[in-house]
């Protein structure tokens, strides 16, 4: 019985694999390749909104190679005079120079050859090329730029080029899909896409910190191209990355492009930026400091000092006062002033409502122009030292009480968080050296730095009121872009 059974299920076996050796044999005859398969039909184009997004806005992106003249430090410097002569057989006189080389990203925002990129992608140049997406290479000019926002407009002599629209930064949504394009490491033409992390980031870069922050792939070479949203239109140019190996970890940072429409026009017209100026240095308003100065709220931008003969003392604004809103917006943060006021048309009056002793005050300033010799950030931005300072006068001086000092910097600002804070550094405070090397510009304390390496302890002397302290900050590790 079960034999039987066994002859008739051996049989059905067969004939099923005599079904399916038949079926190959048919395909096989079909195919004139002779292959064991077919193939399916052509796939529909793709239409998803970033497949459209690469095909137009990489058109408008290019790559900007650069060329920089670095003098090296003497040899023979710090070398006794009697020990000079034995050292030169080894490394001359001169000191020697070498050609640096870097790359970075930009975009053509007008047809007649228009590029914007970062500012430190140009800085220092003595050459730069840009290529476009076609293959072509024009040698570009610096139109103008502006250190405090990392931005710059270039010039190239080229006509009906494609070009970015620009979108509304404002409008940005924390979750809302980006894309990034660019060159990085010199791979020109990429696409890498991500959402909107934060707005608003403070990084440290200077008081005009106002970032997007997105975990779409930013690295070294993409530095001054476009951040899109899904419509292609820019919102943003990359400028920087948080990294602990020199690639992406998904930490990028990008300019608002509603900063740049303010920007761009005066870098056109005048090669540089003219700011609005207040004259009031500030701080975050902790919620200890609200309790004590019965604010309802720890909102606002609290003054730490009023610079003499500055629109906030003809105003009537005093140390203490907490600046709730400018000109019809709300200060939610004190980084939000700096900006608001950076903005404003000089000589242009704007409402300040100011908190007073529990008390609300409305003050009207008529905003004059930033001065040229009061530099509102003073550290190099890779050393991120999250301080502000500006050269010591008589004037500032005496507002800070500090006696028996005329040279140094005077710290205006220190930010939440940043290295200076941590080390103690207070608003008021007079650096006089650094390294045990005097300090008496921007300029002394960007070269002083320029060769401190991340987790190095550098040794700052500064004066406070009547008393002479010594300060250890540590090197923090840069964002790189």
């Amino acid at each position: 019985m079960w034999k039987g059974k066994s002859r008739l299920l051996s049989y059905a076996v067969l004939l099923v694999a005599g079904a399916a050796i038949a079926l190959i044999v048919s395909h096989t005859a079909a195919s004139p390749s002779g292959a064991l398969w077919t193939e399916g039909p052509a796939p529909a184009p793709a239409t998803t909104p970033w497949v459209n997004v690469a095909k137009t806005d990489t058109a408008a992106v290019v790559n900007i190679s650069t060329r920089q003249v670095v003098k090296t430090p003497n040899p023979l410097q710090g070398v006794p005079p009697e020990m000079r002569d034995f050292f030169k057989q080894f490394f001359g006189t001169q000191p020697p120079s070498r050609v640096a080389e870097s790359l970075g990203s930009g975009f053509i925002v007008r047809a007649d050859g228009y590029i914007v990129t970062n500012n430190h992608v140009v800085d220092g140049a003595t050459e730069i090329k840009v290529k476009l997406a076609d293959g072509r290479t024009f040698p570009a000019q610096v139109i103008g730029r502006d250190k405090q926002t990392d931005l710059a407009l270039l010039k190239i002599d080229a006509s009906n080029l494609p070009v970015l629209p620009f979108g509304n930064s404002d409008a940005l949504q924390v979750g809302q899909p980006v894309a990034a394009i660019g060159n990085p490491f010199g791979l020109q033409g990429t696409v890498t896409t991500g959402i909107v992390s934060a707005k608003g980031r403070v990084i440290g870069e200077g008081p005009y910190d106002n970032f997007i922050q997105t975990d779409a792939s930013i690295n070294p070479g993409n530095s001054g191209g476009p951040l899109v949203n899904s419509s292609g239109e820019v919102i943003g140019i990359n400028t920087a990355i948080f990294s602990q190996s020199g690639g992406s970890m998904g930490i990028g940072f990008a300019i608002p492009v509603n900063l740049a429409k303010s920007i761009l026009p005066q870098l056109q017209a005048q090669g540089h930026v003219t700011r609005g100026w207040l004259g009031v240095s500030i701080q975050p308003v902790t919620p200890e400091l609200a309790t004590a100065l019965q604010l309802p709220k720890d909102q606002g931008a609290l003054v730490g000092q009023v610079l003499p003969h500055s629109p906030a003392q003809k105003a009537g604004v005093q140390p203490g006062d907490v600046i709730v809103q400018y000109a019809g917006h709300a200060i939610e943060r004190a980084s939000d002033l700096p900006l608001l006021v950076a903005e404003t048309p000089i000589g242009q009056p704007a409402a300040l409502q100011i908190l007073r002793n529990g008390k609300s005050l409305t003050l009207t300033a008529q905003i004059a122009a930033l001065p040229a010799q009061q530099p509102v950030a003073a550290a190099p931005s890779r050393e991120q030292l999250g301080l502000t300072v500006q050269p010591l006068t008589p004037q500032l001086a005496q507002a800070a009480g500090v006696q028996g000092v005329t040279t140094g910097l005077v710290v205006t600002d220190v930010q939440d968080g940043s290295a200076a804070a941590d080390a103690g550094i207070q608003p008021g405070d007079v650096i006089t050296q650094v390294n045990r090397k005097p300090v008496t510009s921007v300029a002394d304390l960007r070269q002083a730095l320029q060769g401190e390496k991340a987790g190095a302890a550098t040794l700052f002397q500064i004066h406070r009121k009547d008393a002479t302290l010594f300060v250890g900050i540590e090197m923090p590790r840069a964002p790189q872009g």
